[in-house]
């Protein structure tokens, strides 16, 4: 941490982390839909609450920002799970064949 610290890498750092955690995001809405559909939302609220509560909590503020960054990336996750049941329905992306849909 030293290192990033006294050559000033703290905003790069928090940009390639940003990069990957919403990277992250994408492949699990995708499959959080594929085998749960839209009723693990509740699940990303929950994410997103600890990430809230550890922003305000870490001393750190490149953790701090992480920390936020997962929160709201959890929270974005929840509106593209539903958005991402549309793209279901458009066929834009494959039904599970063992569950239900609602269309």
């Amino acid at each position: 941490m030293d290192f990033i610290l006294d050559y000033h890498l703290q905003g790069l750092v928090i940009g390639i982390c940003t990069f990957l955690i919403i990277g992250l995001f994408h492949p699990v809405v995708i499959k959080a839909e594929y085998y749960w559909g839209t009723r693990c939302w509740w699940i990303f609220l929950l994410l997103g609450l600890g990430g809230i509560a550890a922003s305000l909590w870490l001393e750190n503020v490149m953790l701090s920002s992480l920390a936020g960054v997962f929160a709201f990336s959890s929270f974005w996750t929840i509106k593209e799970l539903f958005d991402q049941e549309k793209r279901v329905q458009k066929g834009w992306f494959p039904k599970n064949p063992r569950r239900t849909y609602k269309f």
